[in-house]
């Protein structure tokens, strides 16, 4: 197979586990299929415990006292002359009822919890972790030894309780993993797309969480019935009720005449929870591994409309913006009184080295600054107007619809859980009132579009199915199948190899005259300036310090600093040096 007319060697093994269903891959490990197995069975029979048991397990017969095995009884009788197999298949009902309180509960807790305070932080974050550490400071075993001296012995209030105090484990996992993967740039590319937080909660990072999730869900089920059975050792539960636990004390008593007793609720006990863990085990191995080919998701709910924007004057005006980040007690600026504009159907190319803050400024304009960021000054108007001033949901809005934005690194800023295509559509579908099947139309149109040679196939690949060239052409088809005002290009070609860059150059050249949209350029490379661009603000060190048409800046640069940027691709022999556009790439700046 050929991408992009580069020979590409591909596993076929991968690609056929690439394509699997979840189901098909769970069932090829075999300690999945054997804990699935034994808790189905296990559920059956506790289900079925009215029609199945041989005795009333609450029946006592004196003849029937430590009965041996194989006899009128099964598996035997207790001390008090009951059934022990048919109080085994009564006890089942009440632990799998406590393991499904106690992980409920503790996940209905502690994983909101968790997601809220990772992804936003603050004050929230504050509370809840003061909140959440308290309850892991007391001791479980008294806590519920407190409840059951005030409620008596509720099993269903006891394990619920249970499940509160367990939440901490999930609050606790689920924070560090959102703080670990908000971060991740296929996040903020979902912002910039138009996403609200709380679908990108939903669908990037609850997506991201849902494996170490599930596994602590089986470890706190297996949990919840080993501290059920310990509260029945302990006699904190109905001793009407048959539990296994409350059957272990039983058979501890009568352990020197008949041992075998403890044997079989010690078993039930140890099967059961175990199945729990592996299940959790093989469903994380299963969820974690390959991904399914096509995945569904959810139609996101129908957004409102951006704010109204002014029209008249500039598309986009940066006036005296400074952002600075504390340092001790004072705060350091990496954006100096920046200002700049861009007019409609406009390229302006923000130029600049490493740390000169030309990305900061882009991502003002985006209103993506990290928290610690602070804008010390200025504003940033976009059709008149000012977003620094409008709230963070209004803002959002406007990503997607009026502002879009291409990355720096076209992998990363894919989700590599699903297929290309459903990230487009749902981002077109986050800001347009349109149905899936249209929404797929316009993508593949898209697709093909940006010169992608089989838009169906890369519409139903995963990101690592595809070249980086492929990757930054498809996010490229994303940023512009609303139509947006404006985009941000952040170094698009920084990743990809020459040739490739001059195609991207070509394709957001074609775009930009199709659409008439304005074109904020971020780069440090003065040849993409002169390919692309009709304007240039060359920065450093937080500020600008010199912009004005290409061609003059190209022919007559002032600063010393845009010279010396200029003698890196030009040497003094060149035309262009002495104002004559004879080069290439003086021909090039006097096209804009």
């Amino acid at each position: 197979m050929s991408i992009e007319g580069t020979p590409i060697a591909i596993d076929p093994s991968t690609l056929a586990t690439s394509h699997e269903g979840l189901a098909r891959r769970f069932l090829r490990n075999p300690l999945g299929v054997v804990s699935l197995a034994v808790l189905v069975v296990v559920t059956l029979v506790g289900l079925l415990a009215p029609w199945i048991m041989p005795q009333d397990p609450n029946l006592s017969s004196l003849a029937m006292t430590n009965a041996p095995i194989g006899g009128q009884y099964l598996l035997g009788g207790d001390s008090s002359g009951r059934d022990i197999l048919s109080r085994l298949i009564a006890a089942i009902n009440v632990s799998m009822e406590s393991a499904l309180i106690v992980a409920g509960v503790a996940a209905v807790i502690g994983v909101p919890a968790g997601l809220i305070a990772g992804y936003f932080g603050r004050g929230f974050e504050a509370v809840s972790t003061w909140i959440f550490n308290l309850l892991q400071a007391f001791p479980v075993i008294v806590i519920l030894l407190a409840i059951y001296s005030v409620i008596g012995s509720s099993s269903e209030l006891l394990t619920a309780a249970l499940g509160v105090l367990l939440s901490v484990s999930f609050f606790r996992l689920v924070r560090s993993l959102v703080i670990g993967v908000k971060n991740e740039l296929y996040v903020d590319a979902a912002r910039v797309s138009g996403l609200s937080n709380w679908r990108i909660l939903g669908r990037h990072v609850l997506y991201v969480v849902r494996a170490p999730v599930i596994i602590t869900a089986s470890y706190i089920a297996g949990l919840g019935i080993t501290l059920q059975s310990s509260l029945a050792f302990l006699g904190i539960t109905n001793a009407t009720v048959p539990t296994w636990g409350g059957m272990i004390l039983e058979a501890f008593s009568n352990l020197y005449t008949s041992p075998i007793e403890v044997l079989w609720p010690a078993m039930a006990l140890g099967i059961t929870v175990g199945a729990f863990v592996l299940f959790g085990t093989a469903v994380r191995d299963t969820l974690e591994g390959p991904r399914v080919s096509s995945r569904r998701l959810k139609a996101p709910r129908r957004r409102t409309e951006g704010a109204a924007l002014e029209d008249g004057g500039a598309l986009l005006s940066v006036s005296g913006l400074s952002i600075g980040y504390p340092q001790g007690s004072k705060i350091r600026l990496v954006v100096d009184d920046v200002s700049l504009e861009v007019q409609p159907g406009e390229i302006l190319g923000l130029v600049g080295e490493s740390g000169s803050g030309k990305t900061q400024t882009a991502f003002a304009i985006l209103g993506l600054l990290p928290e610690s960021a602070r804008v010390t000054a200025g504003t940033i108007r976009v059709n008149g107007a000012n977003i620094l001033n409008l709230p963070p949901a209004r803002v959002g809005a406007l990503r997607g619809k009026v502002i879009a934005y291409v990355p720096q690194e076209p992998m990363s800023n894919l989700d590599p859980s699903f297929t290309v295509g459903s990230q487009l559509v749902y981002g077109v579908r986050a800001v347009t009132r349109v149905s899936r099947a249209e929404a797929k139309k316009v993508i593949l149109g898209l697709l093909a579009r940006v010169g992608i040679a089989d838009p169906e196939r890369t519409f139903r690949a995963y990101p690592h199915e595809i070249s980086g060239g492929m990757a930054q052409r498809v996010l490229i088809a994303g940023a512009v199948a609303c139509n947006p005002n404006l985009l941000i290009a952040d170094e698009p070609t920084t990743a990809l190899d020459v040739t490739v860059q001059a195609e991207i150059l070509d394709l957001l050249r074609d775009l930009q005259k199709e659409s008439g949209m304005g074109v904020v350029l971020v780069t440090h490379n003065f040849g993409v300036v002169a390919d692309l661009c009709d304007r240039v603000a060359v920065m450093k060190e937080g500020r600008i310090i010199e912009s004005g048409p290409t061609r003059e800046i190209f022919a007559m640069p002032q600063n010393d600093y845009t010279k010396k940027l200029l003698a890196s691709i030009l040497d003094d022999r060149s035309p262009l040096r002495r104002g004559n556009p004879g080069s290439t790439l003086a021909e090039k700046a006097t096209a804009r």
